[in-house]
């Protein structure tokens, strides 16, 4: 017995990184799982390894079921579009992952006005309109739940003095856009609370060497010791999912702390483990 047999989940975002291996665990755990990303197929991506082909492959391959429906989130059509494919594929969905994310590190006086606005649509408008249109079938039916896939950019460097050089210079964009889901993620878990859907948001405790982040440069290599896992994120994703609503929802939290949490680790480090995480996670 898997922890989602008979569910329906669309994951975004998830050609490669965090988002592939949610997809793959929740199809392993029984999922019907809908990948979503824009890049189809392998290459189509300019810089980076990994297309919904491919992990939609390696899904069937390990015995999961999965189907690939290009989408671009931050697109009010196609978001709809992807609710609604879902339900001719597979059905009402039951579990929606927005885990999709763009980010460019430019300081705010050189940041490129259209790249913001993109970014936004992408990283904040995108989990509102995929949640818009997932939730009346989860309000019908009363259950379903959403994992909102946040970042420790959301905390930020708080009052100065600052030290100099910036900790975190040209990483405004993609922190605010995390703060704002947060702030969506506890705002929506309310609303829909009585329907018995929970809302969550969950960030890695150690950064994850996903293509993008390697692409950045923030790690030396995959196995750089400040990194962790992308199925530590899955796994956590899993939980915040399967656990009932009066258990999570409303959590804004990190994949080690909730893991250890709740017993399915014994040891955790990491950012909500040894160090505090944003304003949110502390509410």
């Amino acid at each position: 017995m898997g922890k989602l047999d008979g569910k329906v989940a669309i994951v975004t975002g998830a050609s490669r990184g965090i988002g592939e291996a949610i997809a793959k665990l929740f199809a392993k755990e029984g999922a019907k799982v809908v990948c979503a990303a824009r890049t189809l197929h392998e290459g189509d991506h300019k810089q980076l390894e990994g297309s919904l082909d491919s992990t939609v492959k390696a899904i069937k391959a390990a015995g999961g079921q999965a189907a690939a429906v290009q989408c671009n989130v931050g697109d009010d059509a196609d978001c709809q579009r992807l609710v609604e494919e879902t339900k001719r594929i597979y059905g009402a969905v039951d579990v929606l992952v927005n885990n999709a994310a763009l980010n460019q590190y430019a300081p705010i006086a050189e940041y490129p006005v259209r790249r913001w606005i993109v970014a936004f649509n992408v990283n904040v408008h995108g989990p509102f309109m995929l949640s818009r249109y997932a939730l009346p079938d989860m309000i019908a039916r009363r259950r379903g739940a959403i994992v909102n896939i946040s970042s420790g950019a959301a905390i930020g460097p708080g009052r100065g003095p600052y030290k100099l050089p910036a900790r975190g210079r040209g990483g405004v964009m993609y922190g605010t856009t995390k703060g704002a889901l947060e702030r969506f993620t506890q705002g929506l878990a309310e609303e829909v609370y009585e329907h018995g859907i929970s809302v969550t948001a969950l960030s890695p405790s150690q950064v994850v060497p996903t293509p993008g982040v390697m692409f950045h440069g923030l790690l030396k290599d995959v196995n750089d010791p400040r990194g962790e896992s992308p199925e530590v994120m899955a796994r956590a994703a899993l939980l915040l999912a399967t656990e009932p609503v009066d258990k999570v929802t409303g959590r804004v939290t990190y994949d080690q702390a909730i893991l250890k949490e709740f017993g399915w680790i014994k040891e955790a480090k990491g950012t909500g483990v040894d160090s505090k995480g944003s304003g949110y996670s502390l509410i």
